[in-house]
């Protein structure tokens, strides 16, 4: 557990780092005098679809790795390892016909969006090279995860490309590019992370191709394509149940509706970062703990994964909610994004209820019983769809987010309930609902504090305020033995020799 905390600690700062350069860049998206909402949905239709291209392109492999890194790892040399050829070429194969659906489907899509969102259709084909890069880079970070190199691959996803927008937009704003040229460079970002990453896999000499088939490959092929067609259509209902609400809006209400969903969608996501982190640096270690049959660490990360994450997940949202109406005056923010504010609230929750429930869905999809998260994700899609789609036509953006809340809230449901029943898991203590109290108290101390002023000194003092009743309360009522551990251990380094 050490080995994972240390990890998610480095990976949680550098991808904070990352979100903070990612909030500079919304802000420079959204303030007055800048893109359009259009402009910024726009940009946001580019990263939901180039997921979409990445999960079909990827036909399933990625999880594939994950399942059965463990077991080419203890049986062929890493020059040997045939399992990154496989993943590499599968995906290759998966982007040319995605390409060959992208053309076909074009008819479908100038129908879908040529009256609220025209732009989508005069850079439609820039999606494309978005999401080969994405899809590469993917499988190769895929492939640090299970060789625990997490922190380089995470600063690249996390923090390195949004490096790359921060300069795209800099140079928009001081007119060296056009946004037309703007948007043209955008759609090479993930390519630029692909060439890094595979560069940093050459030196670190873990980057092997071979046209030999291993022991490994022969032993399990059987296992490895029964897994196969169940984990691509989870994979595939996953990600469409993740990103329909905004081709959905798109549709509907326009692609400016996009962008003020998106940023309010943005605000919420900040909630998921440590667990963004954690199940990073936790796939592997899962993995090889059910190939080892370690059934007491894999409760132990899941316990300590869902009570560490609700900490982590109340900390952030409660200083934004604390804080959003403040932040809208402070920075300038168009008006229009206004629209989003209660929709970050519903979001939040749905984040909330999401981290509180750990990592899962890693458990079950490195499992043998991989099938479930398929039969889950199912659930999901078939509930997903229909009523985004109903509460979105009657109630717009906040309708979607609602969507999204009942829909994580039963998928989360359905998968806890699982690893109840079937492993006698259950990762939930009185310290949970302890947590929930501590947060609430510290809110309602903050808010009634600040309620009457405003401005960046109030933001100043609800967080001070929040932030430090939140912490005390962690260490008096000792909610977590990781928060104790790492003060000692600080305690101890900085120690006076």
């Amino acid at each position: 557990m050490a080995n994972i905390r240390k990890q998610a600690i480095i990976s949680s700062v550098l991808v904070y780092l990352g979100f903070f350069i990612g909030a500079v860049n919304t802000y420079f998206f959204t303030r007055n005098g800048s893109f359009t909402p259009d402009q910024f949905g726009l940009t946001r239709i580019f990263y939901d679809l180039g997921q979409n291209i990445f999960i079909f392109g990827s036909l399933g492999l990625i999880p594939i790795m994950y399942k059965f890194y463990p077991y080419y790892k203890d049986n062929v040399e890493d020059k040997e390892n045939d399992l990154l050829t496989l993943a590499l070429t599968g995906s290759f194969i998966g982007f040319v016909l995605v390409l060959i659906a992208g053309y076909v489907l074009e008819p479908l899509v100038t129908k879908k969006y040529i009256q609220r969102a025209p732009l989508i259709l005069t850079y439609y084909y820039l999606v494309f090279p978005f999401g080969f890069g994405m899809l590469f880079f993917s499988v190769l970070e895929a492939f640090c995860w299970n060789l625990h190199k997490t922190i380089v691959s995470n600063f690249l996803k996390e923090t390195g490309m949004r490096i790359i927008v921060l300069i795209l937009i800099l140079l928009y704003f001081t007119k060296v590019v056009d946004f037309d040229l703007f948007i043209k460079l955008f759609s090479l970002v993930y390519l630029i992370l692909f060439v890094i990453i595979l560069i940093y896999l050459i030196r670190i000499k873990k980057f092997h191709l071979t046209l030999k088939i291993s022991n490994p490959t022969k032993k399990f092929k059987k296992k490895m394509l029964s897994m196969w067609a169940l984990i691509y259509g989870g994979v595939m209902i996953q990600i469409v149940a993740q990103t329909i609400d905004t081709f959905i809006i798109a549709s509907l209400k326009g692609l400016g509706s996009t962008g003020v969903f998106n940023l309010a969608q943005y605000a919420a996501n900040l909630v998921q970062v440590p667990q963004r982190s954690i199940q990073s640096i936790t796939t592997g270690v899962i993995s090889q703990a059910w190939k080892d049959k370690n059934y007491a660490e894999i409760n132990r990360i899941y316990q300590r994964s869902c009570i560490n994450l609700l900490l982590l997940a109340t900390f952030i949202f409660g200083n934004i909610w604390l804080n959003i109406n403040d932040a809208f005056t402070v920075f300038n923010i168009q008006d229009d994004y206004k629209a989003g504010i209660y929709v970050v609230f519903v979001l939040g929750i749905a984040r909330l209820i999401d981290a509180g429930t750990g990592v899962n869905g890693t458990i079950i999809g490195t499992s043998v019983f991989w099938r479930f998260d398929f039969i889950s994700g199912v659930v999901l899609l078939a509930f997903r769809i229909p009523i985004t789609y109903l509460l979105i036509k009657k109630f717009g953006i906040l309708g979607s987010a609602f969507a999204e809340l009942l829909s994580y809230t039963v998928y989360n449901a359905i998968r806890y309930e699982f690893l109840r029943r079937k492993f006698n898991m259950q990762p939930f203590t009185a310290k949970t609902g302890y947590s929930l109290i501590v947060a609430a108290i510290a809110f309602a101390i903050s808010f009634f504090l600040f309620k009457s002023s405003s401005g960046i000194l109030s933001i100043i003092g609800r967080t001070a305020v929040f932030s430090a009743v939140l912490i005390a309360g962690i260490f008096y009522l000792e909610l977590t033995p990781d928060a104790i551990q790492l003060y000692y251990r600080f305690k101890e380094k900085w120690k006076p020799k």
